[in-house]
């Protein structure tokens, strides 16, 4: 391996302006509004110059900072390792074996595109407690990416071969990896994603974290007192304004999800799975099959009502700042087909297996504990709320509906060394595991369970740095004294049975 010390390019350095800049923007919008509010008309002008300037002197040193950042930062192979030297007072090193690195994440931002770059994300085996990935090239030209990757698979292929080859015919066959494209989502199904999202919550999760920002200097009693005059208006004039609301917050969502997930595509290549997408930011993240531990189909109402559902996967290791540890493989797909595109990734997948249901005799313990919150919350607001409060007593049949649907749904199946589980708590979710992926599995038995011979199976698989959980409610003791003997020959160790004192 050479060991050339190379550079990031220079748009780096204002890829860290910005970055640092947008972790600042709150506070120095607050300061720049509090200032401004606080500053009347009649008051010095020097005073004006002085603010100005010290946030001239703060933009300055940001850009500084970025440009010393870029300037010490270098990265070579040496040793079979991708070694980096950083550091903004203090110089850093890194040395990562290639043998340790799982996967190579790319992504091409509005800085990267003109410019044919790309930003490297390093993930290794096991990943790191931190909040950032093992490594990151900030902006590297697309060949150095690739030369990343032949090195790293040089390395790797060095190890576990004998036979010495010449290294420039190897790399030439590392490259020549088969690549099989195993899903492209239409505009079509991308316009159906995008309106199925739910990303109002996020919409207006972001008002309000906007909102107590600044809730020193928002005229909250103005506002209420504006809202008091709009409501004598009448209904009417209400009912249109949740709705224009509503109507804003719905076609934010769907432009964020069109942006997020536009030209989606999956594709298998030398046993890892490397998804792309994204319109102003083009992302690649690549998912070895090895760190795949369960595979779940999730269909919410609307979705399961119109025949779509949503496929995630759950990674082992990774870092906590990639938020899809569970990751969208599949964020909408039609469910005849399903089965089709995983057995293209996963050979031995089968999700449409025959279910072993709870019995009928465990139907009420799906809503029964529902009306211990239900009855007294409607009893309290018809209390206050007479009698428009009357309509929180909808909750109670409603209820009863949910644990009835809850109760058709949950089931599960084993097939071989894989175990599949099917439950709901809104939506409907199918997960498929193998048998040496799991974690643990636990029996849980309560006093009212005990006396109706039924118990609840829960199993857990790793997701991310921690542990993702499953639970099929209400199983009759049988069945769930088979999915422990079914477990056990495995490990026994982390099997554990919970029965009421």
């Amino acid at each position: 391996m050479s060991n050339e010390k190379y550079k990031l390019h220079p748009i780096s350095a204002v890829i860290n302006f910005v970055k640092v800049l947008k972790d600042m923007i709150v506070p120095l919008i607050a300061v720049v509004v509090l200032n401004g509010f606080g500053t009347s008309t009649e008051s010095d002008g020097w005073s004006s110059y002085i603010t100005s300037g010290i946030y001239a002197i703060v933009l300055i040193f940001l850009l500084v900072s970025g440009i010393i950042k870029w300037k010490r930062f270098r990265y070579w192979f040496e040793d079979e390792e991708l070694r980096i030297e950083y550091g903004l007072f203090v110089k850093k090193k890194r040395y990562i074996p290639f043998d340790r690195i799982q996967s190579l994440n790319y992504t091409e931002g509005i800085f990267h595109r003109p410019f044919g770059l790309v930003k490297v994300k390093v993930e290794t085996a096991g990943g790191g407690p931190t909040k950032e990935a093992d490594a990151e090239l900030t902006a590297i030209t697309k060949q150095a990416a690739e030369q990343i990757k032949k090195e790293m698979l040089l390395a790797k292929n060095k190890q576990s071969e004998e036979i010495e080859i010449d290294e420039s015919i190897l790399i030439e066959e590392v490259v020549k990896v088969e690549t099989r494209p195993i899903f492209k989502i239409s505009m079509k199904d991308l316009f159906v994603l995008a309106s199925t999202s739910g990303g109002m919550g996020v919409f207006f999760s972001g008002i309000a974290v906007f909102a107590s920002q600044f809730s020193n200097i928002i005229p909250y009693e103005k506002i209420y007192d504006e809202i008091v005059v709009f409501i004598r208006f009448g209904a009417l004039l209400i009912a249109l304004a949740v709705f224009l609301v509503l109507l804003v917050a719905w076609i934010v969502s769907v432009v964020l999800t069109l942006i997020n997930y536009y030209d989606f595509t999956i594709r298998v290549e030398d046993d890892e799975i490397i998804i792309t997408r994204g319109l102003l930011e083009k992302k690649k993240i690549t998912l070895p099959l090895s760190r795949i531990q369960g595979v779940r189909i999730v269909e919410n109402p609307l979705r399961q009502w119109t025949g779509f559902a949503s496929v995630i996967v759950d990674s082992a290791g990774g870092s906590l700042a990639e938020k899809d540890e569970k990751i969208r493989l599949l964020p909408l797909i039609k469910k005849a087909e399903i089965n089709h595109v995983l057995e293209q990734i996963f050979h031995e997948i089968h999700m449409e297996p025959t279910f072993t249901k709870v019995p009928k005799k465990s139907r009420r313990f799906f809503y029964r504990l529902d009306y211990l919150w239900i009855i007294p919350i409607c009893a309290a607001v018809i209390y206050f709320f007479y009698p428009f409060g009357l309509l929180s007593l909808i909750l109670i049949p409603l209820s009863y509906l949910l644990g009835m649907w809850q109760h058709r749904t949950a089931g599960y199946a084993i097939e071989g060394q894989h175990l599949i589980m099917r439950y709901r708590n809104i939506s409907k979710v199918t997960i498929w595991m193998e048998k040496r992926r799991i974690q643990s599995m636990t029996e849980r038995t309560t006093y009212f369970q005990k006396r109706q011979n039924i118990s609840s199976v829960i199993t857990t698989i790793k997701s991310g740095i921690g542990g993702e959980s499953s639970t099929v409610p209400h199983l009759d003791k049988s069945d769930a004294e088979k999915l422990l003997n079914w477990y056990e020959p495995l490990k026994p160790h982390m099997i554990e049975k919970e029965q009421p004192e």
